[in-house]
């Protein structure tokens, strides 16, 4: 992945794609793999906004069954078996446990049956080859099984537990790098801080866009048969530079917040039922992942960022559904926040209705050939959806769609047959070259079957070695060469999993800063500025840097 914008500007495109989150990646990797010349353009970083926001959990759709959904449902079960399959380095298995209560609907009677349908519905969740990936059926419970499960649980009404499994992943900024990587290996032209300023439009049809790069400030022409607008929050603003503006062009967006704490339990995760919802605590890389928040204060998704009041608010709501946390805002080690699609507030309880369906809308029927708006609800279904926009982008061109092959063809790293295996034949063969089995373990579930290309670049360190600052070094080399890491900023929080789980180390990240210093030629001023942007960004995010 090398960012060129001079090369952008000397095609025309069959498909451009504004905005590098996972529904742009997702969609520039469908578009790829089905033959078509693709450009992707992104404002910041790949993955820096709402995508990163993800509870990393990879849905079956079980809640689904409380409203008869059972198309959403298997869409949602067939695309976690998908992700699994594609990107098995990434994407895991993960039990989850939700208490039951009395005998209604939230009883262990009502549970078991949701279970035994779940199972039903999901008859082919099994299908990959790879054991590891296999979901076991759903079970029931005890009152003192669960009791164990989750020590300190309200026990008033408590009659046992429903146990399912869903899926989880792991890095999710490196997800989204993942499909980019596909997609440029297939010919895609990506680049991220390029934003786009304006449309090129013959009449009413839109044949591309004006953009800046925004780290020279140069202005550029991209040109393309068909624009894909998947820039999430930027939804309204993208359109709002079309001329004439699309009626009721206008997306409502609410405000989402997942908290990174210290571990609250060890091996499931947990539904915890509170204030008429449940609020999902998931192990995540020795922390515990908490959400989702949701809230309806309106803000431009440039001025975007969540209150403290709102993140105590949050704590105390946990606090609440379950009194053993006794969190505090220190407990609280980093705070994901994005704004998703809203449909409306709920009058009774002033709370957002999110949007339930994603929206592929086609601009032809309203005069402005050449523009497709894609707007995503669910991070799990970003690759059925991306697949069902290039089936849309065909039919507006007349044409037959080719098949899409991107639910079985293994992402960039996803090269794995047998996860467990490979981790342990990879874990063994380099202990014998003096990396820790942790490294070792690291590096494959971030970097999957390509981790080897990360190690590549300890030859060219004065002193090779195997020893954790080395290996952070060939990463730091990695993500600047062939990843476009153009700030600190990207590589701490986005290609490495340094930031994204906060406790950040300050060592590591002035060790980072040193690196890129020296490979892109920045000055000791602006080393220090870059160190501060790190810094301003873990200030609100989490409340301190570990190791000073």
């Amino acid at each position: 992945m090398k960012r060129n914008l001079a090369t952008l500007t000397q095609n025309i495109y069959d498909v451009l794609i504004i905005g590098g989150g996972i529904y742009g990646a997702s969609v520039a990797w469908e578009a790829s793999s089905r033959g078509l010349s693709v450009a992707l353009v992104e404002q910041s970083d790949f993955g820096g906004a709402t995508s990163a926001n993800s509870l990393k959990t990879i849905h079956g759709g079980l809640r689904y069954l409380q409203t008869a959904d059972l198309k959403r449902m298997r869409e949602s079960i067939s695309e976690r078996t998908n992700l699994m399959g594609i990107a098995p380095h990434l994407v895991h298995p993960l039990p989850v446990l939700i208490p039951t209560y009395g005998h209604t609907t939230k009883g262990k009677e009502a549970l078991s049956i949701a279970l035994k349908l779940n199972d039903l519905v999901s008859f082919d969740r099994n299908r990959l080859p790879d054991k590891q990936k296999h979901l076991p059926q759903g079970r029931v419970v005890s009152k003192t099984e669960c009791q164990q499960l989750i020590p300190g649980l309200t026990i008033e009404g408590l009659t046992g537990g429903a146990v399912f499994h869903d899926a989880q992943v792991y890095n999710s900024e490196r997800l989204t790098l993942a499909f980019l990587h596909s997609a440029v290996e297939a010919g895609a032209e990506i680049s991220n801080y390029t934003k786009v300023t304006g449309f090129l439009q013959q009449q009413n049809r839109i044949t591309g866009v004006i953009a800046t790069d925004v780290l020279t400030g140069n202005s550029v022409e991209i040109k393309a048969k068909t624009v894909i607008n998947t820039s999430g929050p930027w939804v309204n603003h993208v359109l709002g530079l079309v001329k004439p503006q699309p009626p009721q062009h206008q997306m409502r967006l609410a405000q989402a917040m997942n908290l990174i704490t210290r571990p609250l339990f060890d091996h499931y995760a947990v539904g915890l039922p509170g204030d008429g919802r449940f609020w999902f605590v998931s192990p995540w890389r020795g922390k515990s992942m908490i959400g989702t928040w949701q809230g309806i204060e309106s803000q431009n998704p440039d001025e975007f960022q969540i209150s403290e009041e709102s993140i105590q608010g949050f704590i105390n709501q946990i606090n609440e559904a379950y009194p053993p946390a006794q969190l505090t805002r220190e407990d609280v080690l980093f705070v994901h926040q994005g704004q998703l699609p809203c449909k409306e507030i709920d009058p009774k309880t002033g709370e957002p209705v999110m949007l339930k369906q994603y929206q592929i809308r086609d601009f032809t029927a309203e005069g402005l050939p050449g523009l497709i708006s894609v707007v995503g609800v669910k991070y799990t279904t970003a690759r059925d959806v991306a697949q069902k926009t290039l089936d849309q982008v065909f039919k507006s061109w007349g044409q037959k769609s080719p098949p899409s092959v991107s639910a079985n063809t293994p992402l960039y790293g996803g090269q794995i047959a047998d996860f467990s295996a490979f981790l342990q034949g990879e874990i063994t063969t380099k202990q014998s070259e003096g990396f820790t089995a942790e490294t070792i373990r690291s590096l494959v579930y971030n970097y999957g079957s390509v981790y080897q290309d990360v190690l590549g670049y300890l030859k060219q360190l004065p002193q090779p070695s195997s020893s954790d600052d080395a290996v952070l070094k060939a990463q730091v080399l990695y993500a600047v060469n062939d990843e476009m890491a153009q700030t600190l900023s990207d590589v701490v929080f986005r290609r490495t999993e340094l930031g994204s789980a906060g406790e950040l180390d300050e060592n590591s990240v002035q060790l980072c800063a040193e690196i890129m210093g020296d490979l892109l030629s920045w000055s000791s001023t602006k080393i220090q500025q870059e160190l501060q942007q790190v810094r301003n960004i873990s200030k609100h995010h989490t409340p301190v840097f570990s190791g000073v």
